[in-house]
């Protein structure tokens, strides 16, 4: 009864086309990271500059998704996507015919493709406004499931390198970018029930909300480390382990795949018993898999079971976040989406930098795991000293059909 209730209280189409649109684009975002080994090669970059160089996209489109959200509120999500794609093709596109031949010519591409990760505050509140409260949960966790096109990236970039060369694998990326831009003119369509567009100065007033930053540091823990070992998990094992590029990009292809399919299943699950009950898991599974980690396993496989686990509770962290913030912020989902879609990117820029310094200062990258599973830790104590307060107020049963 409940699956056919979703079905019935929103538009597929849409939904459909959201998850494809963010899926595309989020391949595009994390391209550096699986290419890395060979552009540090051929550049002779060192730990650090690396750790900057699959940081930079993640950073820019941090950034980015604060001004996405709000073209999205005042164009709708379908125009602000549209301009978004655009400016990402030809961005590619340039890379490609002009070729990338310095580290400075890769961190000016890293923010090109900036403007794929900022994808995030237009899929998203394009999917919210068409489902109401008690199906956001799993709206958005299929939307949302849009991360793994980053598995794509990890799959198929190293191996598309060593065949074609590296700057040849930003041309090849244009063909499946530019047809799901095609199906996303098709089949997107905005929601009848998009607020009206309010006066810039009313977005920065969200910010003085304390909901506001909560969400936004819990969601730069969630998605912050999925993003950041995303983009840096082939640098890992082909440092740690001695992994050839196409091996490394095979092994960060099934963590990140793991992180992705359950994002879905994290919505859903914080539909059914709450996202704090559900997100106060996850912290938990992810401090404690980020620091077993961090002491160097011994072998490449078990480590990869490590990472595998983290990412599953970190991809159910981010559909368990996003089931709470449009209940909370309904009217406001546009610059929401910007604003906590920036700070997870923040904490991917901040994982996937710090991870490279580490490494550069201490040789290890333990310093980076053990400082970020920390960070989930504290974000478990602040989700418990929040929830009371939310459950007796805008997430009280007498104001909401959804479980808080």
């Amino acid at each position: 009864m409940r699956q056919s209730s979703f079905l019935k209280s929103g538009h597929t189409p849409t939904l459909f086309a959201a998850f494809l649109y963010f899926d595309l684009s989020f391949m595009v975002w994390v391209m550096l990271g699986p290419l890395a080994v060979q552009i540090a090669a051929d550049l002779q970059l060192d730990a650090a500059q690396k750790g900057l160089m699959v940081a930079t996209p993640v950073l820019a489109g941090a950034l980015l998704r604060i001004v996405m959200g709000i073209l999205v509120d005042h164009l709708g999500p379908k125009m602000a996507g549209s301009i978004g794609q655009v400016m990402v093709i030809a961005g590619l596109g340039w890379a490609w015919l002009h070729g990338i031949t310095s580290y400075d010519e890769v961190l000016f591409v890293g923010l090109i493709l900036g403007m794929a990760g900022a994808s995030f505050a237009v899929a998203l509140p394009l999917a919210s406004r068409w489902y109401p409260p008690e199906h956001q949960g799993t709206a958005l966790g299929i939307a949302g499931a849009g991360n793994s096109g980053t598995v794509f990236a990890a799959l198929f970039a190293p191996t598309l390198a060593l065949w074609y060369g590296w700057n040849s694998v930003f041309g090849i990326a244009l063909i499946p970018l530019v047809a799901v831009f095609a199906l996303y003119l098709v089949f997107a369509k905005d929601s009848p029930e998009c607020p009206a567009p309010k006066a810039l100065s009313a977005y920065f007033d969200i910010m003085r909300d304390k909901d506001a930053w909560w969400f936004m540091f819990f969601y730069s823990v969630t998605f912050g480390g999925f993003v950041g070992l995303a983009s840096s998990l082939t640098l890992y094992f082909n440092d740690q382990y001695g992994l050839s590029p196409v091996t490394a990009g095979y092994y960060t292809a099934a963590c990140v795949f793991a992180g992705s399919v359950v994002r879905p299943l994290g919505g859903m699950l914080a539909d059914r018993i709450g996202g704090i009950r559900s997100l106060s898991v996850m912290y938990l599974v992810a401090a404690a898999a980020i620091g077993i980690v961090s002491i160097g396993l011994p072998h490449a496989g078990l480590a990869l079971a490590v990472f595998v686990v983290a990412m599953l509770s970190l991809g159910m962290g981010n559909g368990a976040v996003f089931q709470l913030v449009p209940q909370r912020f309904r009217k406001e989902i546009g610059v929401m989406t910007g604003l906590v879609g920036m700070a997870g990117g923040i904490g991917g820029f901040y994982l996937a930098s710090s991870l490279g310094y580490s490494r550069q200062l201490t040789g290890s990258y333990q310093a980076g795991l053990l400082v970020f599973g920390c960070l989930a830790l504290v974000a478990l104590v602040g989700l418990t000293a929040v929830k009371s307060r939310w459950r007796t107020t805008w997430g009280a049963a007498h104001l909401t059909a959804a479980k808080v």
